[in-house]
């Protein structure tokens, strides 16, 4: 069973440790999304809960972790170990489809800067069972051995400022075998944080997951 306290916080162990996640579940839930952020970022991250909140208005479950404890996030070199977050993130997946809340809920990943990597690994290795997958800002040129693997339709979201990563989604993309599509928001840098432009990233990133992740597809 979940415990969260009045923050909508959980605990979730692992083998070796325990990691913190804010999971918001509204009523009648259609899908869980779980979010892998950038190096750096958390749980806390302001950009990711506004679009996790957007989600959630969709009648999406949403599940903001944090893949590092504390002492790890204060070291550079394993912030951009993907190997690491990858396997900690597979873990927290597995985690979720052995919960009685949540077991039942199609999945999928939303992945930030660094993070999308290692959404987009796990996605590799869980095949079928990851249903939909957003990046934002992503730096899928780390997950390109994993990339023809993935089965999930996946969406690439990328500020058109930001030229060396929109470069690395196109080269990306064109090696995805699954369904996909590339969005690029004229006018937004890497954090999108432009006048309106993280709002189109949540209309986006909404508008992907109720398409794909619902129980109606297969």
């Amino acid at each position: 069973m979940l415990v969260k306290d009045q923050n909508n916080v959980i605990s979730i162990p692992l083998k070796h440790l325990t990691l913190k996640a804010n999971l918001y579940m509204p009523e009648n839930a259609r899908g869980l999304v779980i979010f892998s952020h950038g190096s750096g970022s958390s749980r806390l991250s302001p950009r990711n809960n506004y679009v996790a909140n957007i989600l959630n208005q969709k009648g999406l479950a949403t599940l903001l972790l944090d893949l590092l404890i504390e002492t790890e996030d204060e070291s550079y070199e394993t912030r951009f170990n993907i190997d690491l977050l990858t396997s900690r993130l597979i873990a927290v997946t597995k985690w979720v489809q052995q919960q009685n809340e949540t077991e039942v809920l199609p999945l999928g990943y939303f992945g930030a800067s660094t993070g999308a990597a290692s959404a987009l690994r796990a996605a590799a290795f869980f095949k079928d069972t990851i249903k939909a997958i957003v990046s934002r800002g992503g730096r899928p040129d780390l997950a390109l051995d994993e990339i023809p693997e993935i089965s999930a339709p996946t969406l690439l979201i990328v500020g058109g400022k930001d030229s060396v990563v929109l470069e690395l989604n196109i080269q990306a993309y064109a090696i995805m075998e699954c369904e996909k599509k590339i969005e690029t928001i004229p006018g937004a840098n890497h954090l999108f944080e432009e006048q309106g432009k993280l709002e189109k990233v949540a209309e986006l990133s909404a508008a992907w997951f109720e398409k794909w992740l619902t129980t109606k597809n297969p």
